[in-house]
């Protein structure tokens, strides 16, 4: 019952058609971003696929919960969210900051646990061992609203509201210190077949640097290029959940 309380406060659970869970893909935000990115997935991947939406602490249902500033504890939070859940084959799917994430929860799940994964997606961020975001959470306010303009997030439109300034900045600000203390590292390989998106004219990551995951990928990679820039998942929204659901199938 506890457990099953904790996976509730994580996760937003669309269930597929009919009930019957067969697989789950779970969906890992970028640094400010919420559950609420993936409500258009929700029965887009065919029979028996539920969709998990990961719930960070400190926005939308979980408003009053202090945030997490480092992958260690938002990992360590994950996966205790996940385990009771592992039952049938998980897939990844981690944007940006939930990238990252995705790799420390699937290496956590098989290296600790010893459960595989079924597939690991990863989008719009560089490999673990290429990693070199700056401490932009070390300027402030301004340097963390910046960064998120330059990416075109939805949430530097938000910031301008002061009425919803305080309910997006302590996220952000959390957010950004996790990718900001999220350091290089050797690059442990993954036994799972990893798949990689990025957007063409994404300013912070190329095709080149999501190749590079292919050196964390025993089992198996490919990489995808769409149109657009660090969000392009929203336009090739289509597209990509096409693409997903292929491999999940």
């Amino acid at each position: 019952m506890i457990e099953s309380a904790v996976a509730s406060r994580w996760f937003r659970r669309y269930p597929p058609p009919g009930g019957v869970v067969a697989k789950r893909l779970v969906c890992l935000p970028h640094a400010g971003g919420t559950a609420g990115m993936f409500h258009g997935w929700a029965g887009g991947f065919g029979p028996g696929v539920e969709v998990l939406a990961t719930r960070y602490p400190g926005r939308q249902e979980r408003f009053g919960e202090e945030c997490v500033t480092s992958m260690k504890e938002l990992t360590d939070e994950v996966v205790r969210a996940l385990l009771p859940l592992s039952d049938v084959p998980l897939h990844l799917f981690g944007h940006s900051m939930g990238a990252s994430l995705g790799y420390e929860v699937a290496l956590r799940l098989e290296n600790e646990h010893g459960v595989r994964l079924a597939g690991l997606h990863v989008s719009s961020r560089k490999a673990p061992h290429r990693v070199d975001s700056p401490p932009v959470y070390l300027g402030g306010d301004a340097a963390v609203i910046e960064a998120v303009a330059g990416l075109g997030g939805t949430e530097a439109g938000l910031l301008g509201d002061p009425d919803l300034y305080e309910l997006v900045m302590p996220a952000l600000r959390a957010d950004f210190e996790i990718v900001g203390t999220y350091l290089a590292q050797p690059g442990y390989p993954v036994a799972c077949p990893v798949a990689a998106y990025v957007g063409d004219r994404d300013p912070g990551v190329s095709p080149v640097d999501m190749a590079a995951w292919a050196d964390v990928a025993s089992g198996g990679f490919d990489l995808t290029v769409y149109p657009g820039d660090h969000f392009y998942l929203a336009p090739q929204r289509d597209a990509l959940l096409r693409d997903l659901a292929a491999r999940i199938a």
